[in-house]
């Protein structure tokens, strides 16, 4: 009776522990949310906290020489306004790569070549055909055989009606018509002289426009600079195989720059483009300044932050700036 009795007794203990402790948890989850929103509350009516809310990235004004106030833009980058991903236009094997990385070039300067060994042979046959035409389209001795025909026809008949009109029945009706019909002949003669020079011409432009496209299949094949720049990357190799829009090269051209940033919405009336602006940038020790001049500003403005994005661009012949620093810029109101 002791033993069943001390399991009774333990068994009741554990079943109140398990009550006490599953209330515990259900106060607690119900009481999470209104602590943190209680810590919430205290915590976004902060100074901290409310200059956090208020935060945009820095623009602010300054005066200006002529008296103005000008627009500082505190977070400015350099982005390029040149670069491109020279592709290969045709499928091919690549036979020769003419640059390396780090070269300067030229527009138009050769980057790449392609196999062209089939196109050179189909414009060669090409070449042929216009030869041929353009010797036919350019040879005017039929026409003038036919006009000189039909020039002595002319006189014959000619001749021939003087002749009667002196002297009645000097030359037959007969003979008359046959040299009415040699004139007739002559001259229809010279016509399709006339009209097989023109179908020459047209021909010859015909085999012209082979000729230009099956050059332009070399062309094609041959990978060139679509500005003057500086070659960043080199992705096909000599022996490899292209595919049409592959990537080829990468070229860059930071000798102009962009200098890109936010203004809010009210100072953008008062920024056209063409305006001069002042990049800052820290090169070294000391903080150096370029001059540039607004290229465009948005005609949007951010729902969120209520600014606009505007870009000037700066010269950089002398290579001094890169793509990707951060500068500060300042523009004339």
């Amino acid at each position: 009776m002791c033993y069943s009795t001390v399991l009774l007794f333990t068994s009741a203990v554990w079943r109140i522990h398990n009550a006490i402790e599953f209330g515990l948890m259900i106060v607690m989850r119900h009481a999470v949310v209104p602590i943190l929103v209680l810590v919430f509350l205290f915590e976004s009516n902060t100074p901290a906290a409310a200059e956090t809310r208020g935060a945009v990235p820095a623009v602010g004004t300054a005066p200006t020489n002529n008296g103005g106030q000008a627009i500082q833009v505190e977070s400015v980058v350099l982005r390029l306004m040149e670069e491109a991903e020279v592709p290969a236009q045709e499928a091919g094997v690549v036979t020769a790569v003419a640059v390396r990385e780090g070269q300067r070039v030229k527009v138009g300067e050769l980057l790449a070549q392609l196999d062209d060994q089939v196109p050179r042979l189909a414009a060669d046959a090409a070449k042929a055909k216009y030869d041929i035409t353009h010797e036919k389209a350019t040879n005017d001795v039929q026409i003038r055989y036919a006009q000189k025909a039909l020039e002595v026809s002319e006189a014959e008949l000619r001749r021939s009606t003087e002749s009667i009109e002196k002297f009645a029945k000097s030359v037959s009706q007969s003979q008359l018509d046959v040299e009415r019909l040699t004139v007739q002949k002559n001259r229809l003669e010279a016509e399709q002289a006339n009209h097989e020079q023109a179908i020459a011409v047209l021909d010859m432009k015909a085999q012209e426009n082979e000729l230009n496209a099956a050059r332009a299949q070399i062309a094609r094949r041959r990978i060139a600079a679509p500005f003057d720049g500086v070659i960043v990357q080199i992705y096909l190799r000599k022996g490899e195989w292209a595919e049409p829009g592959q990537k080829a090269l990468r070229i860059v051209n930071a000798d102009r720059l962009k200098a890109e940033g936010f203004i809010r919405a009210d100072d953008a009336v008062r920024i056209a483009v063409g305006k001069p602006v002042d990049l800052v940038v820290e090169l070294g020790a000391q903080p150096q300044a370029f001059a540039g001049k607004v290229a465009f500003v948005s005609p949007e403005v951010d729902p969120i932050t209520g600014q606009v994005r505007v870009w000037a661009e700066i010269e950089n012949r002398e290579g001094r700036l890169r793509p990707g620093q951060a500068a500060k810029m300042r523009v004339g109101s």
